[in-house]
């Protein structure tokens, strides 16, 4: 089986969306299954449509493509629409309903949350085989070990990281919570470590802040804390949540989004007016949470098993469920002509990319043995 996942992969922090790719491509690969990130081999069983937009940066093909290659190479590809992303969650307009639009190729859609799979249908979005698979982080590096929960008498540690820096990550509840550190008797009973990119014209004055992070440098900052707080609005599932209970670090989280659903008994949720309340509460219950840590259901493994099984599946019900007229809209399809030259040049342009991004990798493990030949040569000589 091979399957194309429209997303490049990026090393370091960058984003839920990147840790998805990555994780499920390598269990893909644990079970045979070929993975490629572009439309350029012709037989390709399934097609994951990451983000159709032209505009992001992360994405490899769009809906057009999809239409393309299905009208010209492989009409016999099934489609998966994997949502991530809603105008709910930075405040945007036009993107759900140029989702719906993209969501005409697909043959089966996959919310990362109920909240998400709601919010869509309201929108009026047509049903395929839908399911809701929750996200979760590798639990290679997001796990309990070396974690050391509050004591209830030293400070309570408080962190939370995020890569973006839109408003609705809750900025206004960490300076609220910055804030009540400026008082003294508060500032004996918390510390707050806010790991990740800050937005223009923004700082702490009374907490930390640490440089985004990433795999097990990110782990190991997390489990230095005892509490995580998020305050982010409308998020459709994220991964910040996850890979700090994963940790075993109990929760408070805003109620807002698709988040809950990953919290609910594993720590309080709070409204905006009522933070500091829940904090409190927060410290007076911690043990509870903390011991109930060790349950937490969701890992990256898990996810990808259900996103396996849920393709599996379709392939063997062969339900095609995409617009078959949109084949022959004139606005999504370009002549045959047209599409084979750009496939041509795209491909090249591809393999070219990936030979010096090759090259380069080569290039600088040299660097490296020659450098330390050098330096072992030094050594021998003095």
């Amino acid at each position: 089986m091979k399957i194309s996942i429209g997303s490049k992969i990026f090393d370091g922090p960058w984003g839920g969306g990147n840790l998805f790719v990555k994780n499920f491509s390598e269990y893909l690969q644990r079970q045979g299954v070929d993975v490629v990130y572009d439309l350029y081999d012709q037989d390709i069983d399934v097609i994951i449509l990451m983000d159709p937009r032209k505009s992001s940066y992360s994405s490899t093909f769009t809906h057009v493509d999809i239409h393309n290659y299905r009208k010209y190479i492989n009409n016999k590809v099934f489609v998966v629409h994997r949502f991530n992303e809603c105008d709910e969650r930075k405040g945007t307009k036009g993107l759900n309903r140029f989702l719906l639009q993209a969501n005409n190729v697909s043959d089966k859609n996959i919310y990362v949350s109920n909240w998400l799979r709601e919010l869509f249908y309201q929108e009026g979005i047509k049903r395929k085989n839908d399911e809701v698979i929750m996200t979760g982080a590798n639990t290679e590096i997001f796990n309990i070990k070396n974690f050391t929960p509050w004591d209830g008498l030293s400070k309570l540690k408080i962190v939370t990281h995020h890569w973006g820096t839109n408003v609705n990550k809750g900025f206004d509840v960490y300076k609220q919570l910055d804030n009540y550190l400026g008082v003294e008797e508060n500032n004996n009973k918390y510390e707050f470590t806010y790991i990740g990119k800050l937005p223009d014209n923004f700082s702490f004055t009374y907490s930390n802040h640490i440089e985004p992070l990433s795999g097990l440098e990110l782990a190991k900052e997390l489990k230095k804390s005892h509490l995580y707080l998020t305050a982010s609005r409308n998020e459709p599932s994220g991964n910040h949540h996850i890979e700090a209970a994963q940790c075993g670090l109990p929760i408070l989280y805003l109620n807002s989004g698709g988040i809950p659903e990953f919290c609910k008994g594993f720590g309080i949720p709070f409204e905006e007016k009522e933070f500091l309340y829940n904090l409190e509460e927060m410290r007076s219950c911690y043990s509870n949470y903390s011991q109930n840590m060790k349950n937490y259901p969701f890992s990256s493994e898990k996810m990808s098993e259900e996103y396996y099984f849920s393709i599996l599946n379709m392939l063997k019900e062969k339900k095609y469920m995409h617009d078959i007229y949109a084949l022959e809209d004139k606005n999504l399809v370009v002549s045959k002509s047209r599409y084979l030259i750009q496939r041509f040049f795209g491909k090249i342009f591809t393999r070219v990319y990936l030979f010096s991004k090759l090259y380069n990798l080569v290039y600088r493990i040299y660097l490296k043995i020659k450098q330390k030949v050098e330096i072992d040569k030094n050594e021998k000589f003095d």
